[in-house]
């Protein structure tokens, strides 16, 4: 048979989307894909012969089973809630940024240097200008995409992500370099931040989570109630619009990566002066990744990325407990993590789509 005399035939399983759900079909699905994640990774703890009951008992004590779990717990939540805040700006524009774990890697190399060199300056001088310098490098590293997207219309999706590997070998060069710490007796590693350059704690954690804290309340005002964070919402919407309304898309697309990259360089310092007071690979540690899905199941809203960084932290703090607890592999935790994530993430499709079969009778074009 001639393949313009076949007929194209309706699948059996379609997908369509949905226009809308309701709130309350919302939470069903939720609380459904909550329920099964639970139950999935409750099959795998007994297949590896362990009662799934303890093992998530014991993650969630573990994030609060005392001052100093607690502790960590924030400590793991201020990267990723001031990532995950950073990369909103940039999906609110449906600009692509991929590219936050290269932004973080960059304000922390910024701010680095006058840590190092600059050590014997006020303390307060010379965090203003860590911070600042963060800011600098991680808005440069939001900039340079965006730039060549106004220009020439590139893909951000690509660009963004090749500068995150850019970034770190420029760490690699520094630390085998120019920066190698000439005490550090073969090994290459760039020197420990001294106590002047290191980032001062409030309640026992870096007050790093003070400024994470103010910039939920910051870029939820600048998206909602300012001139610009309204453009921001246009240009996503449809640049033809923006265009049409007189809005200079060029520049809103360079104001809001600089924005977006200089609060993933100041989440930067924060690591590299906070947490582990020197510059290492390590820095962004993956965590500009797991941003985009926070962001994303938070739906762009920053009190929402409060809410999911928190409990992301949660599961990431006691899944390291319960390892050390259980003596379990590092790759069954992950595994563990990964099912769950699996489930939760898996649920937003059914939000937005369903799939319906084909009737008996229905007319197939």
């Amino acid at each position: 048979m001639n393949n313009a005399n076949r007929s194209t035939k309706t699948p059996f399983l379609r997908t369509v989307k949905i226009s809308e759900r309701s709130g309350k079909d919302t939470i069903k699905i939720r609380i459904a894909a909550f329920i099964l994640a639970l139950a999935a990774g409750g099959l795998f703890i007994l297949l590896i012969g362990y009662n799934p009951l303890e093992i998530y008992g014991m993650i969630v004590s573990g994030a609060f089973r005392s001052k100093m779990a607690f502790q960590a717990t924030v400590k793991f939540m201020i990267p990723l809630l001031m990532s995950s805040l950073g990369v909103t700006l940039a999906f609110k524009m449906k600009f692509w940024n991929i590219g936050a774990e290269g932004q973080i890697i960059a304000g922390a190399v910024c701010a680095s240097y006058f840590a190092l060199f600059h050590s014997n300056w006020p303390h307060f001088l010379l965090l203003v200008a860590m911070f600042a310098a963060g800011f600098a490098g991680g808005g440069l590293w939001g900039f340079i995409p965006a730039y060549f997207k106004s220009k020439f219309n590139t893909n951000e999706t690509l660009f963004t992500l090749m500068l995150n590997y850019i970034a770190l070998h420029i760490i690699d060069y520094l630390r085998d370099g120019p920066w190698k710490d000439p005490d550090s007796s073969g090994f290459p590693k760039i020197a420990r931040f001294t106590a002047n350059a290191q980032i001062d704690k409030v309640l026992g954690v870096q007050f790093g989570w003070i400024i994470a804290l103010l910039l939920v309340l910051l870029i939820f005002i600048y998206i909602k109630y300012t001139k610009q964070g309204y453009e921001i919402s246009v240009v996503g919407e449809s640049k033809s619009t923006a265009n049409y309304a007189g809005m200079n898309v060029k520049r809103i697309m360079l104001r809001t990566m600089i924005l977006s990259g200089g609060i993933c360089g100041i989440t930067g310092v924060i690591q590299a002066a906070g947490s582990d007071m020197t510059l290492a690979s390590s820095v962004a540690g993956g965590v500009g990744f797991t941003a985009i899905i926070v962001s994303w199941l938070a739906y762009l809203n920053p009190f929402g990325i409060l809410l999911v960084s928190f409990l992301f932290s949660i599961l990431q703090k006691g899944s390291s407990v319960m390892q050390s607890a259980y003596g379990l592999s590092t790759y069954s935790a992950n595994v563990l993590q990964g099912i769950i994530l699996f489930f939760i993430l898996g649920c937003e499709f059914f939000i937005r789509y369903k799939f319906t079969l084909y009737r008996k009778g229905e007319q197939k074009q």
